[in-house]
């Protein structure tokens, strides 16, 4: 079963290097552009760059590039009518060799917010406007597992740039909610309504037993879709728990998807007959809906053993 990301969410998971995507209906205030990746054991300088064309020459709105020469920095720049303009250094290194990292940029109305695993690195500001950056680009010494493009500015709808698959689907309009501490409880606005897309960004903590997520009906605490990856089982329960009763458990699953230590991405769409989760960009199960007011469905649990990277709605 194809996975399809609703418009807004746009993921690749393993992308070879060097890797070019454009950004569905150009750069926007209140996106973030989410990179996961590991330096490899020879290695020399890897590069990302916010460019307003494809093409060699286009100009480069934010140009990042680590550079290890025994003088380990990050240089930050851009490139304007075919020159390169005030470069900008950071001597501290964050990313090491063998070590997965998450770069995380978010798009404000001033600059580009640069975060390295989990923590601020650096801020670098708009020297050219945001709506011309249609482009990313990747390449050099880097090992990329994931990078996912989330849209949430303002003419998300008539801006993006959507495949026939995609046009059944609602926006994610965001903003995302990066970083958010455990337990995690947020509202769904309007519900799980039909095509619906809830996406959970995370790190399977080293020593985990068990991750649970719950799709809720916020005024009765109802559960129409319970999630528990028991890791130390390697099983993943689905269940119901409606009017005070827990329903039938069930327990199959195409491939088992969580591993200590790891990073996984679960995507959970709605849809009229029953959900279809999807984790790391692979179908994993659906589950039949045993609630049918979906508009009801309108509280997100996340709890157990991991650390959210991102949740987006």
């Amino acid at each position: 079963m194809a996975f399809v990301p609703a418009p807004g969410y746009q993921p690749a998971f393993n992308p070879p290097v060097p890797y070019t995507t454009m950004i569905a209906g150009g750069l926007r205030e209140g996106m973030a552009i989410f990179i996961q990746g590991v330096v490899p054991s020879h290695h020399n300088r890897f590069t990302i760059n916010f460019s307003t064309g494809q093409y060699e020459g286009s100009d480069i709105a934010f140009h990042l590039n680590a550079r290890y020469d025994g003088r380990d920095r990050v240089i930050f720049n851009s490139y304007q009518g075919g020159e390169w303009k005030e470069e900008e250094m950071k001597r501290e290194m964050p990313f090491k060799s063998g070590k997965v990292f998450q770069l995380v940029y978010q798009i404000t109305r001033n600059n580009y917010q640069v975060s390295v695993n989990c923590a601020p690195f650096y801020e670098f500001p708009h020297r050219i406007p945001m709506e011309r950056v249609q482009w990313l680009q990747v390449s050099g010494d880097i090992t990329l597992q994931y990078l996912c493009i989330i849209g949430s500015g303002p003419g998300v709808k008539g801006g993006l740039v959507m495949t026939a698959p995609q046009g059944e689907l609602p926006p994610m309009l965001g903003p995302p909610i990066l970083n958010p501490a455990m337990p995690f409880t947020t509202s769904i606005r309007g519900g799980m309504i039909p095509k619906r897309t809830v996406v959970v960004k995370g790190m399977v903590n080293s020593n985990a037993k068990s991750i649970i997520i719950n799709f809720k009906v916020g005024y009765s605490n109802d559960i129409a879709l319970h999630i528990n990856a028991r890791i130390n089982k390697s099983a993943v329960i689905r269940n119901s728990f409606v009017n005070g009763a827990w329903g039938e458990e069930e327990k199959e699953v195409t491939t088992y998807p969580f591993k200590q230590g790891d990073f996984f991405d679960i995507s959970v769409r709605s849809g009229e007959k029953r959900f279809k989760v999807y984790v790391n960009g692979h179908h994993c199960f659906n589950y039949e809906h045993r609630l049918w007011n979906l508009q009801q469905i309108d509280t997100l649990d996340v709890e157990g053993d991991l650390k959210l990277c991102f949740v987006h709605l």
